[in-house]
């Protein structure tokens, strides 16, 4: 026995339902595929440079966090930072130092990191 009635159809309903879910709004922040792609690039630089050796990613509901580390078991030295909520503010991405101090902050996250992304300079 069924509980739908003979002239309903099974996939109607299921398509009724996948809008609802679609639009659902995220619970978490997340970075997405060019801004990790650009924090990796940096961190993989700096860690052929020996200056850094781990990192944690954190997806929070109110940002997202990519901690770097010197050794795994300090804490980190920079965490790399997107939050949404300022976004028309001051810019959602930040760098922040150890000490909890913000380097730099800013619309755009190349700009942001170039704060510790040390280029070669020519002297």
């Amino acid at each position: 026995m069924s509980l739908m009635s003979e002239d309903a159809d099974p996939s109607e309903q299921r398509a009724a339902a996948r809008p609802a879910a679609a639009t659902a709004q995220p619970n978490r922040v997340t970075f997405n595929r060019l801004e990790l792609h650009r924090i990796l690039n940096l961190y993989g630089r700096m860690v052929a440079d020996g200056e850094w050796r781990d990192y944690a990613i954190d997806f929070l509901k109110d940002r997202a966090v990519f901690s770097v580390y010197r050794r795994a078991s300090e804490v980190p030295i920079y965490r790399i930072e997107k939050d949404p909520r300022l976004a028309r503010k001051q810019g959602m991405y930040s760098v922040i130092s150890a000490t909890g101090l913000i380097l730099r902050r800013g619309h755009e996250l190349e700009r942001v990191l170039l704060v510790i992304d040390r280029k070669l300079a020519v002297v």
